[in-house]
């Protein structure tokens, strides 16, 4: 069998991207790269009419560098040296949630956010955490449906613990819906396996 040359370059196209990533801790310079991906990513919902995220301003500065100083985002960083992607998250006593997970619209579908969820996991394993716990919209499809191709399920309302209410209420404080929200958990990989 023979491809042609446009199999083949998008091919050679597709390797380089996947060999061009890496993953590390944010670094404090990176603050203003942080906010961008987030604004940058949040376009994508004023295509489905949620143009209320799309609108919103992005993290508070102070805030995103608390997070980089506690070591509580990882980015995605392309051969450039350039961040392309981050999640953030908080660990908590027995699972780590993530609050944020981002990519940038040009770097998107190339499973740069499941390779971010992928750290997470291995820093939440050495941690002892037994769970990565998420809140999502539920009918937005590179939200919960996406989290659930990853192996994330739905955590129903009543399964909810005080940790998760908090969360929740600080969402509604922040304006969400949460009747269009879910919130989604998987174990860990040393505890699926």
């Amino acid at each position: 069998m023979r491809f042609d040359a446009a199999v083949i370059d998008l091919h050679r196209k597709l390797m380089q991207d996947s060999f061009a990533i890496t993953f590390r801790f944010a670094e404090l310079d990176e603050i203003e790269a942080v906010r961008a991906i987030e604004y940058e990513a949040a376009q994508r919902f004023a295509t489905i009419g949620m143009t209320g995220i799309a609108d919103a301003q992005p993290m508070n500065a102070d805030f995103v560098r608390r997070k980089i100083e506690a070591c509580e985002i990882v980015v995605a960083v392309n051969d450039a040296a350039r961040c392309v992607a981050f999640v953030m998250f908080v660990p908590l006593s027995t699972r780590f949630y993530i609050e944020e997970l981002d990519v940038l619209t040009a770097w998107a579908g190339r499973r740069i956010g499941a390779e971010l969820i992928g750290q997470v996991d291995v820093l939440a394993r050495k941690a002892g955490a037994r769970q990565l716990v998420l809140s999502t919209f539920r009918d937005v499809p590179w939200n919960a449906p996406y989290y659930g191709r990853l192996g994330f399920s739905v955590i129903e309302s009543g399964q909810l613990d005080a940790k998760l209410r908090a969360i929740r209420a600080t969402h509604v404080a922040r304006g969400f819906d949460e009747s269009k929200r879910v919130f989604m958990c998987r174990e860990v990989a040393a505890a699926r396996a």
